[in-house]
């Protein structure tokens, strides 16, 4: 089992997840991989002193920071073995239960997540609400209900993580990210409720640029893998006020003479309805061809003809 943790000024925290991580009996042998994503504090000298002391500790250097998902892929490319643990180095998470989350990969789990839904669960007030919001959508759009969205703390087959490599992000997304690509392709994702403790140092999400981004990640994703389950929804809203508009134009709006008397009461189709007309009939297009493009994608290439053979069976069988 491989154990990956991304670092970026993390001097606060550092010595003491990599000593937890190490004193772990976790009954499998283990390596730990911290990548330092071109830290600007003492994170890279702390490393270098825990290396020594350590062997069983490497660590990765990024000559600049490449950012959170960056981090993750090399690790996971470097990684020995085909379990890798990821956990954060600001000392949020309780590495003593992974062995809980390898004990639901070993049952057959292709990613177990640590759900930040325990009874001591540390998430700063201002941004529980977008987060809340945005597993809610999420949960919606992937059809599952998905306790933690981001959580950092997992353990993940890495061939699955390979396999979805040239979608994931290099930010702080790439949980959000490989959650998403693994429930709308019916991987089997478990959940662990688990405990967040304080972070030590000074996060580094941004609360309004990054939920933002993180929204427009979750469609994009959803759209890539099930784009009707975005389409669909957004041509109904569009059916729906297009009735609305139908309804004012053929009762109710009015039409006046130049002398300001009313010349007809409803009957005529206005710009409005046209225009709503239009966006759905492009919209439903756009969802159609984008699922046809989806399951095209899924058949994979083609199977090549079976090669016939020009001789005569004999004695029953076919020739070989």
């Amino acid at each position: 089992m491989t154990i990956v943790v991304p670092a970026y000024d993390e001097e606060g925290g550092i010595e003491g997840v990599v000593e937890r991580l190490l004193a772990l009996d976790l009954g499998r042998e283990t390596e730990l991989l911290v990548v330092n994503d071109g830290s600007k504090d003492r994170t890279g000298p702390m490393l270098k002193e825990l290396q020594a002391k350590y062997p069983r500790l490497t660590v990765i250097e990024h000559p600049m920071n490449r950012g959170y998902g960056a981090a993750l892929k090399t690790g996971f490319r470097a990684a020995a073995y085909d379990i890798v643990i990821i956990t954060d180095a600001d000392g949020t998470y309780p590495e003593d239960r992974i062995v809980d989350l390898l004990g639901h990969v070993d049952a057959g789990a292709d990613m177990a997540v640590g759900a930040r839904t325990g009874d001591d669960v540390n998430i700063p007030w201002q941004r529980r609400p977008a987060k809340a919001a945005l597993r809610h959508i999420a949960s919606y759009l992937a059809g599952v209900k998905i306790p933690d969205l981001n959580s950092g703390l997992r353990a993940i087959r890495r061939d699955l993580v390979l396999r979805y490599e040239s979608i994931l992000p290099e930010g702080f997304s790439f949980t959000t990210t490989i959650t998403l690509a693994s429930l709308t392709n019916h991987h089997r994702v478990d959940y662990v409720s688990i405990d967040y403790a304080e972070r030590s140092g000074s996060s580094k999400i941004r609360p309004i640029r990054d939920t933002l981004g993180f929204l427009a990640l979750i469609i994009r994703t959803v759209v890539y893998f099930n784009p009707l389950k975005v389409f669909y929804p957004v041509a109904g809203l569009l059916f729906v006020l297009l009735v609305v508009a139908l309804t004012y134009d053929m009762f109710f709006a009015k039409t006046y003479f130049p002398n300001g008397e009313v010349a007809t009461v409803g009957g005529n189709l206005g710009d409005k309805s046209v225009l709503l007309f239009l966006a759905l009939v492009q919209t439903l297009t756009l969802g159609l061809v984008a699922d046809l493009i989806d399951k095209k994608a899924r058949l994979g290439p083609p199977l090549d003809p079976p090669v016939r053979s020009s001789g005569r069976s004999t004695g029953g069988r076919a020739s070989r």
